[in-house]
């Protein structure tokens, strides 16, 4: 591999968990999760310390629980349980190619993975083992971007890496409308006035107070986490004023 000087140290990957459907309408496609774990395998062995939050959503989704019969809260809990499974499958993919990696997830559930403790987390990150945090925050009503924000900050994460299926944030979805504005770059300010639904806005609002960087950008590019980590303008940068 070249010598490449990363730009981070140390990066939280939000993924969601459509990411890993593929084309298909449910659950985890082989190929997809194998390719997204040798991305990530790229950017572990040029010494980038690497967390990940995945969603649940290819599984099931709390906010759409109603249609369930499911209340709220429970469908939350189902919903945080799905990324633990998305956490494991991706966890296997990585350990595949010779990343070593620790599941931690925020509702206990030790015969499975570890319980999430930040110091625990942080001395795994500096030992060059790949985090997966589980089951978001551990709390109803809570978002797994929310969740991801929240990690971020609390291992030190240099930036945010938002993975998304489009190039960066847009005014609108560029997928159905073509004459979407495109952000190059964002204050949070802005994003959080113009609801661009780019994260929920608890989730920017948790970055803005710390001052941490987010990204957004297009998954589906072979190679866009390297170029990011090498130093490349690629998606869209949030960060504050004058940042």
């Amino acid at each position: 591999m070249p010598d490449i000087s990363p730009r981070f140290k140390r990066i939280l990957l939000k993924l969601s968990g459509e990411a890993l459907m593929g084309n298909q309408s449910f659950g985890i496609d082989s190929t997809v999760l194998q390719n997204v774990a040798a991305e990530i395998s790229v950017i572990h062995e040029l010494g980038v310390e690497v967390g990940i939050v995945i969603g649940g959503g290819n599984i099931f989704r709390g906010l759409r629980s109603d249609a369930f019969g499911v209340g709220r809260v429970a469908g939350d809990h189902m919903g945080m349980l799905a990324t633990v499974i998305n956490s494991i499958a991706l966890g296997e993919a990585l350990g595949r190619i010779g990343c070593e990696t620790r599941i931690m997830t925020a509702i206990d559930m030790i015969k499975i993975a570890e319980p999430y403790i930040r110091g625990r987390a942080v001395t795994h990150l500096s030992k060059n083992r790949i985090v997966l945090f589980g089951a978001g925050t551990g709390n109803p009503y809570f978002t797994t971007d929310t969740a991801a924000a929240l990690r971020a900050m609390e291992i030190d994460a240099d930036v945010l890496l938002k993975a998304t299926k489009v190039d960066g944030v847009y005014d609108d979805d560029p997928e159905t409308t073509p004459d979407a504005k495109y952000f190059d770059r964002l204050t949070y300010s802005e994003a959080l006035k113009r609801n661009l639904k780019v994260m929920d806005l608890t989730a920017i609002s948790l970055a803005m107070g710390q001052e941490l960087p987010i990204i957004v950008f297009n998954l589906r590019k072979k190679g866009n986490i390297k170029n990011i980590i090498s130093g490349d303008r690629i998606g869209t940068l949030i960060t504050g004023e004058g940042s």
